[in-house]
Formats: C-alpha cells, structure tokens, sequence
C-alpha cells in the first residue's frame, strides 16, 4: 500500500511542478473563458432567455456554461503530456515499477482533474466579479462538484486513451478540433435548449456537456435543483467507462513495451 501511495503522490506532485513551471497553459485557460463572458455575456445581455424568471440576465446563464466550458477544453490538453513522456522514454521507465497501470493513471488524472475544478472555480470568481448574480448553495454545490469532477475525469481519460492509441501530439490536435467543438456548439452553454431547433435540442439532451451544465445552472440559479443528481448518472457511468477502457489500453500498452 506504502509503494502505491508512493508512486500516486510522486505522479500528482510531478505533474502540478510541470503546470506550475509552465503557466502558459493556466493563463490561456482563464484568458479564453474570461473573454467568452465578456464578449457574450455583454454583447448579448438583452437576449430573452424564455422559460426562464425575468430576473435572471444572460450572464447569469452563461457563467455555469462557461465554467463547464473550461473544463471541456482544459481536459483535452491531458493526454498531450503522456505523449511527451513517451517521447522522452519516461513513461516506459514508470512502467517498469511493480505496481498496477491503474496507480499511475489516477496519479496522473487525479493532478489534472483537481487542476480543472480550481480553474473551474476561478472562472465562477471571475463571473461574480463581473457581475453575475450566482446563488451558491451548500446543499447542491456537492452535487455540482459531483458532476464536474466527473466530466473531468472522463475527458481527461478520454484524452489519455486518444493518446495512448495516437501516441503523436498532431492526433491530439484534431481530436480537440473533432470532439470538443461539437459537443460544446451542441451543448446548452451558450443558449436554452428549449430555444434551439428541434433536431439541436434532441442532441444536447444527451450532450454530457449539456447535462453538467444545466445541472450547474440549477445549483447556481435556483430551479430544477431537485432533478440534478439524477441528471449527472449518465455523466458518472461514462467516466467509469472511459477510465476502465484508459486502463485497459494502458495495461496492453504496458505489455507491448
């Protein structure tokens, strides 16, 4: 137990000090957020937002959006620093500690996630800063928590499996361009789903995006809130499969080096 503690704190601690050493990519993931609230959230401020109370304006409703929307795009980046260190030979090095493949994974993915969720939160300080009247309630911001950690988790081992079969940073690329667009333009970050056409609204019910945000939406505007955690099974069964699937490629690609 000692040797899988060992290995899992010496992954999470390496990779925050390679985040840490290159802040780029924590500054872009606040930058990009940051300017969708203020161009949207004010160029579209009048936008009626039916179905919806009055009182609530669109940069209330994108916030919990956008806040998802951080985590969608700063999850596809996990698997591109598994690509580096099988360039650098590293991985095979890791690989050859005489614990389970899964140890190393949740090392690794636990970094990222808990990188994600603080991003995540800073973008919900940045909204209120802005202006956003956002309701934080204790007795649904676990079930919020819930559900972003597992949308981050699946991304990021879905990226990770991208990887591990790719094993090329240009692959990573267009599997950024291929996954995270559409599901975010056919998602409810941007709009109500009852204000899309039909054919679009069919498609976001079962966006994984569109169910970790309405439920956002719910903790942090007040309605719908007792519907949020069953809402959030679809989301928590797939990071289960995409983790047991990351696992398997990554046991076979053990094997094979």
């Amino acid at each position: 137990m000692s040797l899988y503690l060992d290995i899992f704190n010496v992954l999470f601690l390496r990779s925050w000090t390679k985040t840490l050493r290159r802040p780029v990519q924590l500054t872009f993931s606040l930058v990009q957020p940051l300017m969708w609230m203020l161009f949207f959230g004010f160029l579209f401020h009048r936008y009626n937002l039916d179905s919806l109370p009055a009182n609530i304006s669109y940069l209330d409703f994108l916030a919990p959006g956008v806040c998802v929307m951080t985590i969608l795009f700063g999850a596809s980046q996990s698997g591109i620093e598994l690509i580096r260190d099988m360039q650098s030979r590293f991985l095979m090095r890791l690989l050859d500690a005489p614990v389970h493949p899964m140890m190393i994974l949740i090392g690794k993915l636990s970094a990222d996630v808990v990188r994600l969720m603080l991003q995540a939160a800073v973008v919900l300080l940045l909204a209120l800063l802005l202006g956003a009247q956002l309701n934080i309630d204790s007795s649904t911001l676990w079930i919020m928590l819930s559900g972003m950690f597992a949308f981050a988790f699946a991304l990021c081992s879905l990226s990770c499996l991208i990887a591990l079969l790719a094993k090329s940073q240009e692959s990573m690329a267009t599997f950024v361009h291929m996954v995270n667009m559409p599901l975010f333009f056919t998602s409810t970050a941007l709009v109500p789903g009852r204000q899309m056409p039909e054919w679009l609204a069919a498609i976001s019910e079962v966006n994984p995006l569109s169910q970790v945000v309405n439920a956002n939406r719910a903790a942090l505007l007040g309605f719908g809130s007792d519907t949020m955690l069953y809402s959030l099974m679809p989301v928590m069964v797939l990071a289960v499969l995409l983790f047991a699937s990351c696992v398997f490629i990554f046991t076979r690609f053990r094997m094979e080096n």
